[in-house]
């Protein structure tokens, strides 16, 4: 295992570690039992972050999480980063709360699931803009004094907000959407984000001297290699939630995955190796939150521990994605002439579908 130090966390933290999201059941293929296993064989390969949240399973993850280290006993050989700020009812329909109450409540809830006396790193999910920042503060300020955590880390916040925090509390860690084709992405499933990681949360963390662990590394399985166009997931699966793998988005992401799997062959490296690769190579990244639905899945991840990414692949890499934002060149062609012909108003209607190549002069 290759592990990552930062100035805000003492401990070092393996750079690839383990996304629990799917333990609480909400992926096709999720069980208990195979959750057991795919813990195992983390500890049994160096992996020592482990990243949950209590809305993970609505409380299930945590649970599952909790009883398999107390069976094997390897509580102080990991690093917890579970979560506050989602909560939810008995219709499960989670709203953002991070009142002093709220995260009060919520941390003993998580220490119970998890059977442990603390956390080590404890994270607001998402913002709450009903809440002011000073009692969110005072809330995680008085539980790091009660010796429930120990260090405090946000998800999903913009930067002008974590510097308001930080003006009143040290903060250790941020988490963001961060994979190839999801770069400065605007939306997480259907929720709207507040941050562009790669243009404000990368240079802050590495100015703060701060952990960054990136979620959904390879896409929720678009860029694990092993994606179907056809793919039909269970109504239970979570990634029916993603608009993203819907029309009309779906196709001009499946594509791009395509266009970088025809890479993966020609260097001769499967594609979730290079998903991993292109993170881990990132001096900003510390630890890849990478979820596993098997040992072997998990196993096969962690190969790509055993080489590393080229500037030329870098290169490569990059003109396959930039490819995919730019218009087809017929489209361009059009503008183009239009422009030469006195303006684009010569043109009443051009329709470009990204990465189609089809367009439509009207």
């Amino acid at each position: 295992m290759i592990y990552k130090k930062v100035e805000k966390i003492k401990e070092e933290i393996s750079s690839i570690g383990i996304g629990c999201w799917n333990f609480g059941g909400d992926w096709d293929g999720s069980s208990d039992e195979n959750t057991e296993k795919i813990v195992l064989t983390a500890l049994e390969n160096g992996i020592n972050f482990f990243d949950i949240a209590p809305v993970y399973g609505f409380s299930h993850s945590e649970a599952i999480l909790g009883k398999i280290m107390k069976k094997h006993g390897f509580r102080n050989k990991v690093i917890i980063a579970s979560k506050c700020g989602l909560r939810w009812g008995s219709d499960k329909v989670t709203r953002n709360d991070l009142s002093r109450e709220s995260i009060l409540w919520e941390i003993d809830q998580s220490l119970g699931r998890l059977q442990t006396d603390h956390i080590d790193i404890y994270q607001l999910h998402w913002p709450d803009h009903n809440t002011p920042i000073e009692e969110t503060v005072d809330a995680l300020k008085e539980i790091k004094k009660a010796g429930k955590i120990r260090y405090i880390g946000l998800t999903n916040f913009s930067q002008k907000d974590a510097e308001t925090f930080e003006s009143m509390v040290e903060i250790n860690s941020q988490q963001s959407l961060y994979n190839m084709l999801e770069r400065n992405t605007d939306s997480y499933h259907n929720i709207p984000l507040e941050y562009k990681t790669e243009k404000e949360v990368l240079p802050h963390v590495k100015a703060h001297g701060q952990a960054f662990m990136p979620y959904s590394p390879m896409f929720q399985g678009l860029l694990s290699g092993k994606f179907k166009r056809s793919a039909n997931f269970s109504q239970a699966d979570i990634r029916n939630q993603n608009p993203k793998f819907r029309e009309p988005l779906f196709s001009r992401y499946y594509e791009a995955s395509e266009q970088l799997c025809r890479f993966a062959q020609k260097i001769g490296h499967p594609l979730n190796e290079i998903s991993l690769n292109w993170l881990r190579q990132n001096p900003q990244v510390t630890s890849i939150i990478a979820g596993a639905h098997t040992p072997e899945q998990l196993l096969g991840n962690l190969q790509c521990l055993t080489w590393e990414l080229t500037e030329e692949m870098f290169e490569e890499i990059e003109k396959i994605i930039k490819s995919g934002r730019e218009l087809p060149k017929i489209a361009m062609d059009l503008i183009e002439r239009a422009n030469r012909n006195g303006g684009k108003d010569n043109i009443a209607v051009v329709l470009a579908q990204p990465l189609t190549g089809e367009v439509e002069q009207c």
